[in-house]
């Protein structure tokens, strides 16, 4: 058996989004758009274990993956990405975010790559998850600059067809690119 290729990884960029349409046996998603600089993105899987008891010791465990949080953090998340990602109204002739008690938040697809050390890239999509509002501190200017940086924090889950997430790494033979996984949410082709 071949030993598998293995670099860790280095750096995050081109975080994306895309609205999902329709949930169901062939998912259907609105065209991918850029969200901002990412600077950090941890996904963290909830996973359900639980074992099997007979002849007074577990005999077999079972697991099952109920959902994956997200938390996103940025440069800044414009107006118009906070609109489309928590279905507020935007007035682009004014510049002014609307946000309402009666706002419908929808479920969207994030994708992003990663550079590993060797030069390649992995590439990522998490299918249907909702964000909630962002988290964001202000500060009075010191003598010293303090960045401040918004984070966006969303739960993902299974789509109707039991799919979570894409991942495709370039060392095990992905060739599409970026071109190839930001274009469009990747759909496995039959």
């Amino acid at each position: 058996m071949a030993t598998p290729v293995t670099s860790a990884l280095v750096g995050l960029e081109s975080l994306h989004y895309a609205i999902l349409t329709t949930d169901g046996a062939t998912p259907t998603y609105g065209t991918p758009a850029f969200i901002a600089p990412a600077i950090t993105a941890k996904i963290t899987p909830k996973i359900n274990m639980d074992m099997l008891y007979a002849d007074n010791k577990g005999i077999e465990v079972a697991q099952t993956l109920s959902e994956v949080d997200v938390e996103l953090n940025t440069q800044d998340i414009p107006l118009e990405v906070q609109a489309a990602l928590l279905g507020h109204t935007l007035d682009s002739a004014k510049g002014i975010l609307t946000k309402s008690a009666n706002d419908i938040t929808p479920y969207v697809a994030i994708g992003f790559k990663a550079k590993k050390a060797n030069g390649k890239y992995r590439y990522v999509w998490l299918l249907k998850g909702m964000f909630q509002e962002l988290e964001e501190d202000y500060a009075t200017k010191e003598d010293k600059i303090k960045f401040s940086t918004p984070t966006l924090k969303g739960t993902f889950l299974p789509r109707q067809d039991g799919v979570i997430e894409y991942t495709a790494d370039e060392d095990s033979g992905y060739t599409g690119g970026d071109s190839g996984w930001f274009t469009a949410v990747y759909t496995p082709t039959v």
